[in-house]
């Protein structure tokens, strides 16, 4: 079983960066797909960056030009690179599949924008 642990959010004004981390206890260069979801209070969980498994990513129309996914397939670490941050960004991150297999979830990251 593939244990996912995030960590690196924080409290951030609006316009900020803050980069997010998870450490995947598997081989991430051999997964299909990974990605980062966040969930809002209130909200569902939603993805909004993917890595492919050839390195190429996608993202949700929100966070495009803004965000950027990135893994170290040495040390199984997935990143999101967030800049530009708004208020509406805030949420708990987390990290997991993103082509049919999913583990369960780690405990997430909270990030905050706020002024």
């Amino acid at each position: 079983q593939v244990q996912l642990v995030e960590s690196g959010g924080g409290l951030v004004q609006p316009g900020g960066s803050l980069r997010v981390s998870c450490v995947v206890s598997g081989n991430i260069s051999v997964m299909k797909a990974m990605g980062w979801y966040r969930q809002a209070p209130g909200k569902e969980r939603e993805l909004v960056a993917i890595i492919i498994s050839d390195g190429r990513t996608n993202y949700v129309d929100s966070v495009m030009g803004r965000f950027t996914i990135s893994r170290d397939i040495v040390k199984n670490v997935l990143y999101l690179q967030m800049n530009s941050l708004k208020p509406e960004d805030t949420a708990v991150y987390y990290c997991n599949g993103a082509a049919g297999t999913q583990w369960d979830w780690g405990q997430g990251t909270q990030v905050t924008v706020s002024s």
